[in-house]
């Protein structure tokens, strides 16, 4: 069994430690991150890593033909938007949603 500071250090399959980040589709905080090996990144704060995970999320975003849907995920859209266009008020609106979130708390 691993032990706790074995289990922090993630590796590849191989045993490697994983190479670091490219910085080619960063920005912001992300490309600062670029040369940094992952173990330096596991010692940020948690509001540090949230910060970089959220940088890397919006460059994933900002290239929305870069990971193609599946046909599967494609039929399933197209069956949603099928239903919501055959009654349109069977769903409810974010306003309402946010509503009741907020009194059931």
């Amino acid at each position: 069994m691993a032990s706790a500071v074995e289990r922090q250090q993630p590796r590849t399959p191989w045993g490697q430690e994983p190479e670091p980040l490219s910085d080619r589709h960063l920005r912001g905080s992300v490309a600062i991150m670029a040369s940094i090996p992952f173990s330096e990144i596991l010692k940020l704060s948690v509001a540090e890593r949230i910060q970089l995970v959220e940088d890397i999320w919006d460059s994933i975003a900002a290239e929305p033909g870069a990971l193609p849907l599946s046909p599967a995920q494609a039929a399933e859209l197209d069956r949603r938007l099928s239903e919501a266009e055959a009654d349109p008020g069977a769903g409810r609106s974010w306003a309402e949603v946010k509503a009741r979130l907020l009194d059931s708390g």
